[in-house]
């Protein structure tokens, strides 16, 4: 019987099961040594797609076996097509166009579902960097002061200081020291309502110019202190749809923010116009300007713009935790608007875009 026969499964009936093992196993070697360069062909097609798209390295993954199979049949066969051989051959052509759309389809989905589950393992990542950077910031911001009002507050108790002066200042630093404190808390908290996604807004139609206004009237003793000027521009005033004191808290934010890193005799420009269906604030300072590989970080958590945490000198406005503009971020964001940082002219320029509100 020849190879081809064996193959075809012409055997004799009478054949026992000894001799049917027999000449299966001289098809065997026949067929792997046809069988082995098709494996070895795809798998060195594998390693040069192994780079490429997961569509691909499954497509090659479903027709290296197949073609393997398709060659061994053809090569015991002595390649004598015959009705039991081309029917063969359709049934694996047919598995081969039924298997590729769905290898293609499924290829697709689950290098989408890569992607999101590394994306989404990345941002993991990011998030708890950013809430261990906070942590150990925060920690050391309110340690600082903390300190201060301990040991202000020993020297009191054991008489250190006894001349009504000298209480009176202590008692004005304890003072300056836990407004700070307080400060800090309620941003952390704000913080906490919106990386939780609990913050509610009461929303209504509000004046941005009002706002403004109002939060420059609130931030002009410490511009004047520091010896900043602090200039206005609004031709328009546009009306927006958003929560009053959530958006002072972004006007506030970033004009405090101009004036503690503008240098004394320098301005603050406050802008507010119209561009197109949005509602405009810009807010220039005189910082000198921020690196470039720093401006995408300016809204992080706890960001200052320096790699020193330790405060300023001893005064009532100093810096807090880092989280003003942060804060500032996420409520514009809440407000369906944009926010971004850029240089221009000396310092930089922080652009609040809002919807206007429909009247």
């Amino acid at each position: 019987m020849t190879v081809r026969d064996q193959a075809q499964g012409v055997i004799n009936p009478d054949e026992s099961f000894g001799t049917m093992v027999e000449h299966a196993l001289h098809i065997l070697p026949v067929a792997l040594v046809l069988v082995l360069p098709v494996v070895a062909l795809g798998s060195a097609l594998l390693y040069g797609v192994r780079r490429g798209s997961l569509t691909t390295t499954m497509t090659v993954l479903v027709v290296v076996p197949m073609v393997a199979v398709l060659t061994g049949v053809l090569g015991v066969s002595g390649f004598m097509f015959d009705t039991t051989l081309t029917t063969m051959a359709l049934v694996c052509l047919l598995v081969l166009v039924v298997t590729l759309p769905v290898v293609v389809l499924l290829g697709r989905a689950i290098a989408r579902r890569s992607v999101w589950e590394r994306e989404a393992r990345e941002r993991e990542r990011a998030v708890e960097a950013s809430r261990r950077e906070l942590v150990a910031w925060i920690s050391h911001d309110l340690r600082t002061p903390l300190a201060g009002i301990r040991a202000m507050a020993e020297a009191l108790a054991d008489g250190v200081v006894s001349s009504p002066a000298e209480v009176a200042g202590y008692a004005n630093r304890i003072s300056g020291e836990s407004r700070r404190l307080a400060g800090m808390v309620d941003d952390l908290f704000e913080l906490s309502r919106i990386t939780a996604g609990a913050l509610r807004l009461t929303m209504s139609q509000v004046a941005l110019r009002e706002v403004v206004s109002d939060v420059l009237a609130a931030q002009a003793p410490v511009a004047k202190r520091k010896h900043v000027r602090v200039l206005t521009d609004a031709p328009t005033a546009p009306v927006v749809l958003g929560s009053d004191p959530e958006l002072a808290r972004v006007v506030g934010n970033l004009v405090s923010n101009a004036i503690r890193h503008t240098p004394p005799d320098g301005t603050v420009a406050v802008q507010i116009g119209v561009d197109g269906p949005d509602a405009v604030l810009a807010v220039d300072d005189g910082c000198g300007g921020i690196p470039d590989a720093e401006l995408a970080r300016v809204f992080d958590v706890a960001f200052r713009g320096s790699a020193a945490r330790t405060p300023a000198p001893f005064d009532e406005e100093q810096a807090g935790g880092g989280l003003g503009l942060a804060i500032a971020k996420g409520l514009v964001e809440a407000h369906r608007g944009r926010i971004q940082a850029h240089n221009h002219g000396p310092g930089c320029r922080f652009e609040v875009r809002l919807p206007l509100a429909v009247v």
